[in-house]
């Protein structure tokens, strides 16, 4: 954990439980190893949620489904959200967990190579939410970019790998050494592109948040 474990631990013990059928997605997932927004994301997104009150949202990264079906609990009414997966054995979990819930005709899931699918959308989305593969990152930003309405948001998670983002290459276990690589850049692009204004937020695994600027930024 980049934070004090201690701090989590209480954080975590101050939530509230959400629906009985998506704590059960959760718990199932955590069962499984299927990576999820961990509790402290997942609190950041709902109020981010309240105050942006998107209508269009489009996440990388559908897995079993966990993370849109919590953005959809929380999103105004009327919201949609476009979701992409590219594993192929989680995909019918997903769309069972979304048929479960009542979120078919909320939330349409995409198959395919995140960075493929992108480039045949329409936006613009007022928040899109990343969370793929970390090494591509750098490669979705632009039709990210081009997707985002002037004033929307992209909340990317997952950017400071636990820690290890702050070291040296030569440190990180070689495997993991291209992920680091490109991460690094990525932050570096979040951070000096000046139409997008960016926070890094030391929250779960690393969460950067950034604002497509408008004329009035």
């Amino acid at each position: 954990m980049i934070n004090d474990e201690r701090i989590t631990t209480f954080i975590h013990s101050l939530e509230t439980p959400e629906c009985p059928a998506l704590e059960e997605i959760e718990e199932k997932a955590l069962a499984d190893h299927v990576p999820i927004i961990r509790k402290e994301t997942q609190s950041f997104l709902k109020v981010l949620l309240q105050i942006k009150r998107p209508l269009r949202i489009l996440e990388l990264g559908t897995a079993v489904g966990f993370s849109a079906l919590l953005m959809s609990e929380y999103a105004p009414e009327g919201c949609r959200i476009t979701t992409i997966e590219n594993y192929e054995k989680r995909i019918p979990i997903a769309r069972e967990n979304f048929r479960r819930m009542g979120k078919e005709e909320t939330i349409t899931l995409l198959e395919g190579d995140a960075l493929e699918v992108m480039r045949g959308l329409e936006g613009p989305f007022d928040l899109i939410f990343m969370d793929a593969a970390k090494a591509q990152y750098i490669h979705y930003l632009p039709e990210a970019f081009r997707l985002l309405e002037e004033g929307g948001v992209l909340v990317t998670d997952n950017v400071l790998q636990d820690g290890d983002i702050m070291e040296s290459r030569f440190a990180v276990e070689r495997r993991n050494r291209t992920i680091h690589k490109r991460m690094r850049e990525y932050l570096y692009q979040l951070k000096h592109d000046e139409r997008l204004l960016t926070s890094i937020l030391p929250l779960g695994d690393g969460l950067a948040v950034s604002v497509k600027k408008g004329k009035t930024l």
